[in-house]
């Protein structure tokens, strides 16, 4: 009687999950990032202008620093 050791992967598939695990985890990320920046960007346009310039920064100064939090 034959017997078949069928518990291991076949070779190079478990490289290949994990790069797609990576690629999808870049993905979610970069997402992530994007939300956070959009909405650290509507936090300070609802700040005052006086606001603003308590935390050292102006209007346009705003956009700079929202980009500044996206994943590169």
């Amino acid at each position: 009687m034959a017997a078949f050791d069928t518990s291991r992967t076949t070779y190079g598939s478990a490289t290949a999950v994990s790069k797609i695990g990576t690629f999808l985890a870049s993905l979610l990320a970069r997402f992530e990032a994007a939300r956070d920046a959009a909405m650290t960007r509507k936090a300070l346009l609802a700040l005052t202008d006086r606001e603003l310039e308590d935390i050292g920064l102006s209007r346009g100064d705003v956009d700079s620093v929202a980009k500044s939090t996206l994943i590169r």
